[in-house]
């Protein structure tokens, strides 16, 4: 088989949308031709527009069951170490009752195991999520959207081991390292919007991304409210087999149905520091594009990122408290409530989607984002003094919007760059969102028991002041695009 004949059963099969220079971007000079059996999978989706929307979907359920059972888990297991039994029912049923040293112990251990076991995990995929993301450019997007999946899924195996065998917890991180090694849920995210990208036109591309990010919240709701339930009816072990096998469910439908999108270079090798280059020279030069505007490029990229990072970390670390929050008094919430909580928090992937794009008809992107950051605060701020459950769910419900911030970052990022530099964008996004894993789950859940004695929401507080940072920025940077529209309509042409 020919070059070319490669290329046209590359461009019917998998690459219908994509031009010559996306399909042959991985190719290098002298190159063995790669075979296409692992370019073609067994069997082809029949509707054209469904292509990785399930692999996200699958991958974000089994994420968003696993993070509250865990921390449920991790709870009744230092329960029982402490001897902890009833304590919390007892001060729940009985509100002038003086707090439970216990409870606050099993708190404060609770806290530091998530902190353990977050930072294990995100410490490693920090090093994979840049080798993997830059990667897949030279050795295409299956392979990268395959590894992760089975990560999840022997991080799921561990756990089961685990709550099977009666194990010390301390071997949770063991699955979460594993589960790091293989890149973890980042990877599948970048691979993802990376695959849209290859894929799909600049007129169809946020459409596509868009219906994405709706996945990731319709499965979050979904996989919160079954969890709850399930783990309330039968215990630990049930839900966590279903985390399997969604995580399994994902690796088989990569391997059965997804075309590759670039042709893979056989010599290209995953542990080289070249992956990691072109990662540092985007974020050193600000990419190709910089070079038109010089240093105010460069400088409104680092910003912007600045204040993704903030963003993303408040998100990750509030998220890490939440459910620790709602366990202990006042609230002292069951596993249907905290189910439904969840559920509450991840539909707003949907309402913040539709928000945007109604906002977007008469707003800049820059005002939606602002306006995304006030719901947002105003939800933590309701958390932090929330002692019943409907002010939980007020909070709960003034965050309708919080997700609309992360997008307009996202594509303010990406149209900075060129688009040869995109690969290279979403490694460093990715990257930066595994930063503020480890950065958010080791600033809150270390901030939270050490603020116990004196306010139980301060965490939520805290959260609330540090976006004001990405507020004042964002809107700094809009106004003065606005003043320098306006100077260059008065300059005489």
């Amino acid at each position: 088989m020919n070059e070319s004949d490669t290329v046209k059963i590359l461009r019917r099969d998998a690459l219908a949308a994509a031009d010559e220079g996306v399909t042959e971007r991985g190719r290098t000079e002298g190159a063995e031709e790669p075979s296409t059996s692992f370019l073609r999978p067994p069997y082809t989706v029949k509707c054209s527009a469904l292509t990785v929307e399930p692999v996200i979907f699958l991958a974000m359920f089994s994420v968003a069951m696993n993070g509250p059972l865990s921390t449920q888990y991790l709870w009744d297991r230092i329960s029982q170490d402490v001897g902890y039994n009833g304590s919390r029912t007892s001060e729940c049923t009985n509100g002038s009752a003086p707090p439970d040293p216990l409870q606050k112990e099993v708190q404060t251990l609770t806290a530091q195991w998530n902190l353990y076991i977050n930072l294990g995990g995100f410490s490693v995929g920090l090093l994979m999520v840049p080798l993997l993301g830059s990667w897949s450019d030279v050795a295409g997007r299956r392979p990268v959207l395959i590894l992760p999946c089975v990560g999840l899924a022997l991080q799921a195996a561990v756990y089961i081991l685990v709550m099977y065998l009666k194990l010390p917890v301390i071997y949770f991180l063991v699955g979460r390292i594993l589960c790091g090694l293989s890149g973890d849920f980042s990877v599948i995210l970048a691979a993802c919007f990376s695959y849209v990208a290859d894929i799909s036109d600049r007129q169809s591309r946020t459409f596509r991304v868009a219906i994405l990010e709706a996945c990731l919240g319709i499965s979050g709701m979904l996989a919160s409210v079954i969890g709850g339930q399930w783990k309330q009816a039968e215990g630990y072990i049930k839900p966590y087999w279903l985390v399997l096998a969604v995580s399994l469910a994902s690796v088989l439908y990569v391997y059965l149905f997804i075309h590759e999108t670039i042709l893979p270079d056989p010599g290209a090798k995953l542990f080289s520091f070249r992956h990691y280059k072109s990662v540092w020279r985007l974020l050193l030069t600000g990419g190709s594009s910089s070079e038109e505007g010089g240093r105010v490029v460069r400088c409104k990229l680092w910003l912007y990122l600045l204040c993704f990072f903030v963003v993303v970390t408040v998100h990750f670390g509030s998220k890490d408290l939440l459910v620790l929050y709602e366990l202990s008094s006042p609230l002292c919430w069951g596993s249907a409530l905290i189910g439904y909580g969840s559920a509450a928090l991840h539909l707003a992937y949907i309402t913040s989607l539709l928000g945007l794009r109604l906002m977007q008809r008469c707003l800049a992107d820059s005002w939606v984002a602002l306006i995304g950051l006030i719901s947002n605060i105003s939800g933590l701020m309701v958390f932090s003094g929330a002692d019943t459950t409907a002010l939980m769910f007020t909070g709960y419900a003034l965050c309708f919007l919080y997700m609309a911030t992360t997008p307009v970052l996202r594509s303010k990022m990406s149209k900075m760059v060129d688009p040869s530099e995109q690969g290279a964008l979403f490694a460093t996004v990715a990257c930066v969102e595994s930063l503020c894993s480890l950065v958010g789950s080791g600033l809150f859940n270390s901030l939270y028991p050490a603020t116990l004695h004196f306010m139980k929401g301060f965490s939520f507080l805290f959260a609330a002041i540090v976006l004001l940072l990405p507020g004042g920025i964002i809107g700094s940077l809009q106004c003065l695009k606005r003043r320098q529209d306006h100077m260059n309509v008065q300059v005489p042409q």
